[in-house]
């Protein structure tokens, strides 16, 4: 069964759950630049978030999946070059020959036209951007709802439904639960083909399938290939492709001179724990809390919360032969802070973690736990309820 939606009415009901971090953000990188990328996997609200800041100001909108706009644009000097105020350019990378247009048009002085560009992540996008835009554009990566948004008082919804909208805001859990199996249908059958992966769907389904039950683990392309009846290098491909749609992560590894035979493949995870769950084949959160994942879908969904505040261009796990091991390690002002993902009321101090403090030498270690509570451990660790999460992260220094 196929849901279909009043795409109106949904937007509507997005518009109630604020967003006003991405928006200031679109604000401020416009005060520096002619041109603003919002990058984000389909169904995470790009287009919702476009129109509220198209809002109240004067604004042209083009949706690139439209036929008529896609026409208007087919020439694309004579359809901008007169526009004023704001363009808001949808699915951009659909028409990846406007973007040397876009440059000269970003160039001229005075400026009378600035640009909002929306794409989900394709490869021809980002790379027509770097190509045409360098140093004209400002890129904000963006990705469904998260737990500041919703309010802690959703937080067993959002890591069970995931943060795409229409999933998070689905009638019943069966809503959410059919409209995201709908979602990897069309992903697969038609999206990843708009971004230029000429994969069989099937084939992209059971490698999606296959990495879902990798999610949080050390990545091995030579073991996954041999259950697919695949070589490496083309389920290596297939992680690249999801990758660059934002659906999945791949973390990479830590490694220094420590005289220690460390890890150096990266750890995969599904971005959405939503998507995870569907691909999981769990079909409810009681099914969840008896599932083999759980504290894998745990880590990836607390990674996520704390890689939305700290950034992720300076994350990385870390691992050693000998079975050492840290979540997360990020790199923030300056000091190296270190997370560990736990589904436990009450974690401990583990040998691993100890090992990890010292051979890192981290300023600060946190446990990310889903109770109410956080308190310390010792003078560098302590447990960090996610509902605490935003507030400790914001309050160091440089995060």
């Amino acid at each position: 069964m196929h849901f279909v939606y009043d795409v109106f009415k949904m937007q509507a009901i997005m518009v109630k759950i604020p967003r006003p971090w991405l928006l200031n953000r679109i604000e401020d990188r416009f005060r520096h630049n002619p041109a603003v990328l919002l990058l984000g996997p389909r169904q995470c609200g790009k287009t919702t978030l476009a129109r509220q800041f198209a809002a109240t100001r004067s604004t042209e909108y083009f949706d690139l999946e439209d036929p008529a706009d896609y026409t208007r644009l087919e020439q694309p000097m004579t359809a901008l070059k007169d526009r004023r105020g704001w363009v808001v350019l949808d699915e951009a990378q659909l028409l990846p020959e406007i973007f040397p247009v876009l440059r000269v048009l970003a160039d001229r002085d005075p400026l009378p036209a600035r640009f909002l560009l929306l794409g989900s992540a394709s490869p021809d996008l980002v790379r027509g951007v770097s190509e045409s835009l360098a140093g004209r554009v400002a890129l904000i990566p963006m990705s469904g709802f998260n737990l500041t948004e919703v309010g802690l008082e959703s937080l067993r919804a959002l890591w069970w439904r995931g943060g795409l909208p229409r999933s998070f805001l689905a009638g019943t859990d069966l809503e959410s639960v059919r409209w995201r199996e709908d979602f990897i249908q069309t992903f697969l059958e038609r999206d990843l083909r708009r971004f230029g992966v000429q994969v069989p769907p099937q084939a992209m389904r059971r490698f999606w399938h296959m990495a879902a039950h990798y999610h949080g683990q050390i990545w091995n392309a030579s073991e996954i290939g041999r259950s697919l009846g695949e070589g490496h290098t083309t389920v290596k491909r297939h992680l690249d492709n999801l990758t660059g749609a934002l659906v999945m992560r791949q973390l990479p590894p830590w490694f220094e001179n420590l005289g220690k035979r460390q890890v150096k493949s990266p750890k995969v995870y599904l971005r959405d724990s939503g998507l995870l769950h569907t691909l999981l084949g769990v079909n409810s959160l009681s099914a969840l809390e008896a599932h083999p994942k759980l504290g894998a879908s745990w880590e990836g969904f607390a990674m996520e919360e704390v890689l939305r505040i700290t950034g992720d261009r300076e994350a990385y796990f870390w691992a050693t032969q000998s079975g050492a091991e840290l979540d997360l390690l990020v790199f923030s002002g300056g000091k190296r802070l270190g997370f560990e993902f736990k589904y436990a009321d009450a974690p401990s101090i583990t040998r691993s973690i100890k090992t990890a403090h010292q051979d890192l030498q981290l300023e600060r270690l946190f446990v990310v736990a889903p109770g109410d509570k956080s308190y310390p451990l010792n003078d560098w660790a302590e447990v960090l309820s996610i509902r605490d999460l935003e507030k400790c992260l914001e309050n160091l220094a440089g995060v």
